[in-house]
């Protein structure tokens, strides 16, 4: 196996990978920028060493200070989590050149499936449904209206070298391609270096489907089945569940053995994920291949019983997959939240400050995948991610209630999360419906506002309060020792009121 892994993330996903190679008995280096001094990543791993200021590109962004720390402390593998350098093949290349091993794909399937227009002809040639559009990316607007006539309006303007959202625009007539095109390379630009758009038909109440697939380093291949992420706010998925409503066996059948000719057609190895649209028709096109794990890989986790961490660091060391694709079941079902320190009322500004009370929710089947706790400080320079809440249950309605108690009792103080955000989502019939496209939050969601003032709200402002004046008011006692007083005693004046 491996004598010591890096751990290049922070956050809730490097305390994901400190846990399983825990289990592993495998030593830990975690690193950290200074504003995550404190992080959970960094008291939960064995080692922690110091990258460098806050801003990423001095920090969780510096390849160069990440291989020497690596080689500082010995370690022969790092693992990239997600984002940051997870799917830049210069860093894996850079691994592979130094003789680390990169717990990950390799950097030229990386580098192929990374260029959507790339990844796109490898998926024509290799006979996986794509969507119409053009073959390369163009900068001249009479290009884009010819394919725009010749595929149909709505068509998507997206760039070659993007992803989240960024440098996309739905066109809906030829007058609108001009501004279109150039809003397209302006932010395309600005976000990846590389203003390369292209054009694609936009496909109307789409699912956003994506397969898990595992590739290995001796020619061995298998898919664990889908996740429906088509509850996106801005391009980000924030809720997502499988199995998906809309996908029966034989659809299922045939997106799995696309997934798996994807990964086989780049020379995949390593967990990756397949995404594809799902038309109201039933027809599914390859949107892009994600080579690295995904946020949401819990769900496929809680469902098909499969450590998928694990399976990553056994993978990467050079041992077969230990999964083979007809053992592999789904049992129950399984539904994933994101929990984000961000304002929904001030277009969904990050919150940041001291998380001053933290308390997870707990029972049977319900799991916190989380980077933060009580007392820390959330940071504004990284992304506001601060926890997942995952849930099973026996069907989806099992599942749909267990998660909207346990949100109910998901309680951070400190900051301004999307809990309210995510509860009023379950709540909305069409979710409970399965009717979940990708245009959901923008139909059903763009005038939400939370209730005015919730009774669970104002018992965790009380619990805050409570706890803030335990510790100022703490008493001395002999020999120095600090007294803990009731927490009668430190919230004032009280009195019991008889409601008329």
């Amino acid at each position: 196996m491996f004598n010591k892994i890096l751990v290049a993330n922070r956050g809730e996903i490097a305390c994901r990978i400190l846990q399983a190679a825990s289990e592993m008995n495998i030593p830990t280096l975690a690193v950290y920028s200074e504003a995550d001094e404190k992080a959970l990543h960094v008291l939960k791993a064995d080692e922690a060493a110091l990258l460098g200021p806050a801003p990423a590109l001095e920090s969780y962004l510096n390849i160069d200070r990440i291989i020497e720390v690596a080689k500082e402390h010995g370690c022969d593998a790092i693992h990239p989590g997600y984002g940051f350098l997870a799917e830049n093949h210069n860093f894996a290349k850079r691994c592979e050149d130094e003789g680390i091993t990169f717990i990950g794909s390799n950097a030229e399937s990386i580098r192929a499936m990374g260029n959507k227009v790339e990844a796109r002809q490898m998926m024509v040639n290799s006979g996986v449904p794509v969507i119409p559009g053009m073959e390369a990316p163009a900068a001249d607007a009479a290009k884009f209206k010819e394919h725009a006539e010749a595929v149909g309006y709505p068509v998507l303007l997206k760039a070659a070298a993007g992803g989240g959202g960024k440098g996309m625009r739905v066109v809906h007539d030829p007058d609108s391609i001009e501004d279109a095109l150039n809003g397209a390379m302006r932010e395309a630009k600005s976000a990846f270096g590389d203003d390369s758009v292209y054009l694609e038909k936009y496909i109307e109440e789409p699912r956003h489907i994506e397969f898990q697939v595992f590739g290995d380093k001796h020619g061995n291949y298998a898919h664990l089945f889908e996740r429906e992420c088509s509850i996106q706010r801005r391009h980000q998925k924030i809720i997502e569940e499988t199995p998906s409503v809309a996908v029966d066996d034989g659809l299922r059948k045939k997106m799995g053995e696309a997934a798996v000719m994807v990964a086989r057609a780049c020379n995949y190895t390593n967990a990756g994920t397949v995404e594809f649209l799902l038309d109201k028709n039933k027809n599914f096109y390859f949107l892009e291949m994600n080579t690295r794990i995904q946020v949401e890989h819990p769900i496929t986790e809680m469902v098909v019983g499969v450590d998928l961490v694990k399976e990553q660091i056994r993978v990467a060391s050079g041992k077969k997959l230990s999964i083979r694709q007809d053992q592999l079941r789904q049992h129950g079902h399984a539904i994933e939240c994101r929990i984000y320190a961000e304002d929904a009322l001030n277009n969904f500004l990050p919150s940041s400050g001291k998380l001053l009370f933290y308390r997870e929710p707990s029972g049977p089947f319900i799991r916190v995948d989380t980077g933060v706790y009580s007392g820390v400080d959330v940071s504004v320079y990284y992304d506001p991610i601060l926890s997942k809440l995952i849930v099973w249950g026996e069907n989806r309605a099992d599942a749909l209630e267990r998660m909207k108690k346990a949100l109910d009792n998901y309680i951070l103080l400190g900051v301004t999360t999307s809990i309210p955000y995510l509860k009023a989502i379950l709540e909305h019939e069409k979710f409970i419906s399965g009717e979940t496209y990708t245009d959901f939050i923008p139909t059903y969601m763009a005038e939400w506002k939370p209730p005015q003032v919730a009774e669970d709200s104002l018992k965790a402002a009380l619990i805050s309060v409570v706890l803030n004046e335990m510790n100022q008011k703490a008493a001395p006692v002999e020999g120095g020792e600090q007294e803990m007083p009731s927490p009668w005693k430190t919230i004032g004046k009280w009195e019991i009121g008889m409601g008329g």
